[in-house]
């Protein structure tokens, strides 16, 4: 630790104030002067300070909880659901009991605090207790020391974190804006090669251009006690992504319990479809030789005249959703019928066109894997230079130079 600095409790340099949350039955409490935040609106913070709150309460809801006004500049710590939300409140302000209020003492920095708070999450997260969720008490949290700096020290440190963060925020932006760009760029593609048709297509039933095969729902159906740790794929929704199968997470039953089904065994090549649940996940089994499938999903078997990979982009594309809505079925838990993906309408090109269009749209998809890839790299190692840099300006090691070198 630096000369100066000193190794300080948190409840030494703060007043730790516990909140509260009025009888939410009870009207006269609520809709009032006083500003009153939760853990879960302060998750949805995308900077440090907030002045107005979603909910606010009276003094009536005041006198009868044990919120408590914290004053301007304090940090607002969630202490559970979860642990480690921070927030600095610029008007005086109330929590719920998820939360704790700490008033720093002259002598410590509000942003310095919060700064602090946030390099430290993982450790207020171990010290919190509890079974069905870890929650933070006000005694632990007053335990947890803080190196306190020289107060010109403290401004400084915020200075340099406050530049180096607001270049990282620039940064992200930029990334995360290059990421749904790639996206869309895919989307964008993808929507053209169904509506910009030449001579040639026909636009067909699904039904007409596929089988069919619902998974086997009689006496043999493999329920949970029939699952095993290895064997033959029994596949369900959750094993469905964009790139095929979930193998890492599969699910098996028996040599003997398969053969037993009537129903539902793929073979290579088939395109399985959700009907329920994750209704329009859709993923082929590429060369999978055997499994059986969950009564959630039916296996889509493309004929010759339509390629299994032009079918997958129909799955993609906008016209499929457009498919989805029209027939699905069920408010609460939207589902769809064998009978009705059968119907869906497909524009069926000859099949040279269809190659052609799948070559493009698959050299398009992996161009933008890749920069998907490179984007979400970027978000993260800017992620890890924000918790490098928090730990070197409490480690006493934080100058001008090395914010501006993180950014360059």
């Amino acid at each position: 630790m630096n000369a100066g600095w000193q190794r300080r409790a948190i409840g030494d340099v703060c007043d730790v104030v516990n909140g509260g949350t009025p009888k939410t039955g009870v009207k006269e409490y609520w809709d009032g002067p006083h500003q009153w935040i939760t853990p879960a609106e302060m998750g949805k913070r995308a900077t440090p300070y907030i002045d107005q709150t979603e909910r606010t309460i009276t003094d009536a809801g005041m006198q009868n909880s044990s919120a408590r006004l914290l004053p301007q500049q304090s940090v607002i710590l969630s202490s559970r659901a979860p642990i480690g939300h921070l927030v600095i409140n610029t008007q005086p302000m109330a929590t719920n009991q998820g939360c704790k209020g700490l008033v720093p003492r002259d002598g410590l920095d509000s942003k310095y605090l919060y700064y602090y708070l946030a390099s430290i999450v993982p450790l207020l997260n171990d010290l919190g207790t509890g079974a069905t969720f870890k929650e933070l008490s006000g005694g632990k949290l007053k335990e947890v020391p803080v190196p306190v700096a020289p107060l010109p020290e403290q401004h400084r440190i915020v200075a340099i974190l406050d530049d180096a963060f607001d270049g990282i925020a620039t940064a992200k932006a930029n990334a995360e804006k290059n990421l749904q760009n790639a996206r869309a760029l895919f989307e964008s593609h993808l929507q053209s090669a169904f509506t910009e048709r030449s001579e040639g297509w026909v636009a067909k039933p699904l039904g007409n251009c596929c089988e069919f095969e619902n998974g086997d729902r009689g006496v043999n159906y493999p329920n949970k006690s029939a699952r095993t740790e290895s064997g033959v794929p029994f596949i369900n929704a959750g094993h469905l992504t964009e790139d095929g199968l979930d193998m890492e997470c599969m699910d098996f039953i028996s040599k003997e319990r398969f053969d037993l089904l009537g129903a539902g065994k793929v073979r290579p090549r088939d395109i399985l479809f959700c009907l329920r649940g994750s209704l329009g996940k859709f993923a082929s089994v590429g060369d999978l030789l055997q499994g059986a499938i969950a009564s959630s999903l039916v296996i889509v078997r493309p004929k010759s005249e339509i390629l299994d990979g032009f079918l997958l982009a129909y799955f993609r594309s906008g016209l499929c959703v457009e498919m989805i809505n029209r027939f699905r079925n069920g408010a609460a838990q939207p589902n769809l019928s064998a009978n009705s993906l059968k119907q869906f309408i497909v524009p069926v090109p000859p099949l040279s066109e269809q190659g052609r269009i799948v070559g493009e749209l698959e050299s398009l998809r992996a161009e933008t894997q890749r920069l998907e890839s490179l984007y979400r790299q970027k978000l993260t190692a800017l992620d890890e230079l924000k918790k490098s840099l928090l730990h070197q300006a409490f480690a006493g090691k934080l100058t001008e130079h090395t914010g501006k070198e993180a950014m360059a």
